[in-house]
């Protein structure tokens, strides 16, 4: 690789890592290609690049953005899985995968400029995905409304339960 396509891919990456919302790192050392064009399959589903890096050459794309916090986990063979939108889905397969694949393992991640450890993207992972946390929100929102309606419609309800119970009445007498 020359200095100019290098340049070019420090500046590509500089500028994904800049609006990347969360950036996941991990050895992939010892999966066979089958493996990880399964995990990059399940990855471009969810959203997400996925790509394997020079260690040197994304640890210049890192300055100046939220993803320096990185730098100090670019050891070895590095992949990087970057997201711009629900970082839930991602941190589910990527764990997902890791439980499957021993040769694969999490070195860190980085969301929103923090720094997650192994056991924080576990617990992202356990986190219910951002649609069904819009669902949820949206059942507590329209709960009280439909509740008022079942209490509005019990009383025509009753009514008319006492209405055909007087009826029963008379006409057994």
């Amino acid at each position: 690789m020359n200095k100019q396509s290098k340049e070019a891919l420090i500046a590509e990456f500089s500028v994904k890592l800049k609006e990347a919302k969360a950036a996941f790192l991990a050895d992939y050392r010892g999966l066979d290609v089958d493996q990880a064009n399964d995990l990059r399959n399940k990855l471009r589903d969810a959203g997400v690049e996925y790509r394997v890096v020079k260690n040197t050459l994304l640890r210049l794309a890192s300055k100046d953005t939220e993803s320096a916090c990185l730098v100090e986990y670019l050891s070895g063979p590095t992949s990087i899985a970057l997201v711009n939108d629900d970082p839930v889905a991602p941190a589910k397969a990527l764990v997902e995968f890791a439980k499957k694949n021993e040769a694969f393992e999490l070195k860190a991640g980085m969301l929103d400029g923090k720094l997650l450890a192994i056991a924080d993207i576990k617990a992202l992972a356990e986190l219910p995905s951002r649609d069904e946390l819009l669902a949820m929100m949206l059942r507590t929102m329209s709960a009280p409304a439909t509740n008022f309606v079942g209490v509005l419609a019990a009383v025509p309800r009753t009514f008319v339960q006492a209405l055909s119970a007087i009826k029963d009445q008379k006409d057994a007498a």
